[in-house]
């Protein structure tokens, strides 16, 4: 059952943020993982998270309230080359500020794409998700690209790495297809919901 949401606002910084008294549930990746076809595939909507095939279009964090409670989270995406140094820099800060200050942070979705899997920004990601003990989901997008031998080998190499970690689960997924989506959508709904 989709998550019904709508959007709430924009921030640059954490200051911009709305306030800290939800339970939240944070989308990062790389840029052109998916992430706004992902947070639309689980939400039933086309048009909540603005969609392009230009990479690093999502340059604020954006809120979106989910009904019965709770925030998803679209963090703007990671390794964008053709931003300015600044603009990156900006957004390295926001993205670092707002995952080691927000109280109300249930969880993180890191987006991967299935074809290029523990990417360095991917791995940080674990590795701050362990240290902080935060709830990590894989979801390794696009996974409907793969022959199945090839979307079993990621998955598999994925899970132990989190497995290893100790810090979550991986799913295959797909935003285009909706492979992996209810098992996903039940996993962010328990997150919200303090399960």
């Amino acid at each position: 059952m989709p998550l019904s949401a709508r959007f709430l606002t924009s921030a640059s910084t954490l200051a911009e943020c709305p306030p800290d008294d939800a339970p939240e549930v944070a989308f990062a990746g790389r840029s052109n993982a998916g992430k706004s076809s992902t947070l639309n595939r689980l939400t039933g909507s086309r048009r909540l998270a603005r969609v392009s095939k230009t990479p690093g279009r999502t340059r604020l964090i954006n809120f979106f309230d989910v009904e019965g409670g709770g925030r998803l989270v679209d963090l703007p995406g990671y390794g964008y080359a053709k931003a300015g140094k600044a603009e990156r820099a900006r957004w390295s800060q926001a993205i670092d500020d707002y995952l080691t200050r927000r109280e109300m942070l249930a969880a993180v979705v890191l987006i991967m794409d299935a074809r290029h899997p523990l990417q360095p920004f991917d791995v940080q990601m674990l590795d701050w998700a362990a240290q902080t003990g935060t709830p990590l989901l894989a979801l390794l997008n696009k996974s409907d690209k793969l022959k199945q031998g090839a979307r079993i080998a990621v998955h598999r190499a994925v899970a132990r790495q989190l497995a290893d970690a100790g810090i979550g689960e991986a799913i295959p997924f797909s935003a285009a297809s909706g492979l992996g989506a209810e098992e996903a959508e039940a996993r962010v709904g328990a997150f919200l919901a303090g399960r």
